[in-house]
């Protein structure tokens, strides 16, 4: 498939390409839509095999983006950058300051924010390029750190999926398997630990396992044998696609709720997670807590009024699972229905305004 019809496919408004040659920057921003507002996402610093696969990647998440932002009620669109290379090894001011004039160079239309590979601290690197990037250091003025408020996003909606399967949002004695124990995933697990939940966590990384069981006292499970393990909840905190036509028959779990983004490989997923009786919380509605954070900052940032907003994921959570059991139709497909609905009624307006607005 050729580079415009990769575009085309899902309906992208403008995909920039960028280098710089003295750095080796290779940076990707794609744009899927601005109907809300600007388009708002993190940069992805990683060592992609090639260059179709980074701009592949780029417009799978800057979509997921739009409809994260929309089902969350954000005056945000969608986007997504992606930087080609090893963090630990390209990454310099440099090559971050070349990415912040390119994000400059969209003239607001996309604003950046950390993501895998990329820190708060990058972001101050970033921000003296270009006004247009949030997710800094609270020194800096921002809201430091989104990973610990999307694990509390996380964390609300797994009380959501209890309170919807057995009655109440308690998760004492609940047994979860966590997958993927980085910032979010460790966040999430350290609140599940302080819930009482029993939790079983796994990761590519075995040292990342091994801090886990040191720092919370959790049990272990190889990573192949994670998606098999008996538990009420399982939780995919690591890179998108677990759930597929390969793996879903060989979840033991209830319900999957996870952080990582684009869990589903298909559309067709969500329906195949229906059929095996698994309650599937829609990852771009459930790990919408860092995006919350990163937004506030645009209107001069209030941790009480962001963590206020973070906290409603539990009730957006009922309320699509709710939806779905009345329509007949899949979580994941009310979801996608609830942000579509918004894009619409809510989108169609910046068309009624005048040129000059």
């Amino acid at each position: 498939m050729g580079v415009f019809e990769h575009i085309t496919a899902e309906g992208h408004e403008e995909v920039v390409f960028g280098s710089d040659p003295v750095s080796g920057l290779k940076a990707i921003i794609a744009i899927h839509s601005t109907a809300l507002g600007p388009a708002l996402g993190g940069a992805r610093f990683y060592p992609y095999a090639s260059e179709e696969e980074a701009l592949v990647d780029v417009l799978r998440l800057s979509k997921g983006m739009t409809y994260k932002a929309a089902a969350a009620g954000l005056d945000l669109g969608g986007g997504k950058a992606v930087i080609i290379g090893d963090p630990a090894t390209d990454k310099s001011e440099r090559l971050l300051r070349a990415f912040g004039q390119l994000v400059d160079s969209l003239g607001g239309r996309y604003i950046t924010a950390e993501d895998v590979g990329t820190t708060t601290a990058d972001m101050t690197l970033v921000r003296r390029e270009t006004r247009w990037a949030v997710g800094l250091p609270v020194a800096e003025g921002g809201s430091g750190d989104p990973s610990p408020v999307t694990a509390r996003g996380l964390f609300a909606a797994a009380k959501a999926t209890a309170q919807h399967l057995w009655g109440r949002p308690d998760l004492e004695g609940r047994k979860v398997v966590v997958q993927g124990v980085g910032k979010v995933g460790s966040a999430f697990v350290q609140l599940l630990v302080e819930a009482r939940a029993e939790v079983i966590v796994t990761d590519a990384q075995p040292a990342a396992i091994e801090r886990a069981v040191e720092n919370y006292g959790v049990k272990p499970v190889d990573p192949d044998d994670a998606i098999t393990t008996p538990c009420d909840i399982f939780s995919p905190c690591a890179l998108g696609a677990v759930l597929n036509a390969h793996t879903i028959p060989r979840l033991g779990c209830e319900a999957v709720v996870g952080s990582a983004n684009n869990q589903l490989a298909t559309e067709e997923d969500g329906d195949r997670l229906a059929a095996e009786g698994i309650l599937y919380a829609p990852d771009f509605v459930v790990n919408a807590g860092g995006l919350i954070n990163v937004y506030d900052e645009l209107h001069g940032y209030s941790k009480s009024r962001a963590m206020h907003r973070v906290d409603s994921i539990y009730d957006a959570t009922l309320e699509i699972f709710r939806t779905a059991e009345e329509e007949g139709i899949t979580p994941h497909a009310a979801a996608i229905r609830l942000a579509e609905r918004r894009l619409e009624e809510i989108g169609s307006l910046s068309r009624r305004r005048a040129p000059t607005d």
